[in-house]
């Protein structure tokens, strides 16, 4: 049995972005329970050199936008980074979904070998479509989506392994 480009891509991020979603709820109903500002958990991070929990969301969505339009070979849409409140950031994952969904088996598959260039801290990277997908792509969207999954974690929303893998 052989897997496609599209099937190792589009649905696991939507998939992974959508328990992020739901991740996201139960978040907002700890911080509403709690009396919590939103921005304990919008600025959070792990470390001062890391990046904040609104910025783990951000660099997540833009990494599966970013993928899924690279191997299309269509524009990545932008998004503004300004949101504030987990809501905005939940907001920000369905977009991002919603664009996803819009992507085609057709769009995806046989981009094995299609030219991915991308810069990133100043280089520039060349890699063809499967290398991009496994070895840049999914490892970073994973990295953010994990990062954001262990601050809410940290600050005491009661979430588990089974939410950030959500069911089969």
């Amino acid at each position: 049995m052989t897997i496609s480009m599209y099937s190792a891509s589009i649905p696991v991020m939507i998939k992974a972005l959508g328990n992020l979603e739901s991740i996201l709820d139960k978040a907002i109903a700890h911080a509403t329970a709690r009396k919590i500002d939103d921005a304990a958990f919008v600025e959070a991070r792990l470390f001062p050199d890391m990046f904040t929990f609104a910025r783990q969301i951000r660099v997540a969505t833009d990494m599966a936008k970013g993928a899924g339009a690279r191997l299309a070979g269509i524009d990545i849409p932008t998004f503004e980074d300004n949101e504030k409140t987990l809501a905005e950031l939940k907001a920000r994952l369905r977009k991002a979904i919603d664009f996803l969904k819009t992507l085609t088996p057709a769009q995806i598959d046989g981009t094995e070998e299609r030219a991915v260039n991308i810069t990133a801290g100043g280089n520039t990277l060349n890699f063809k479509g499967l290398d991009y997908l496994l070895y840049w792509a999914l490892p970073n969207f994973y990295f953010h989506v994990a990062t954001a999954y262990g601050l809410l974690r940290h600050g005491g929303v009661e979430i588990g392994k089974m939410d950030f893998l959500g069911k089969p």
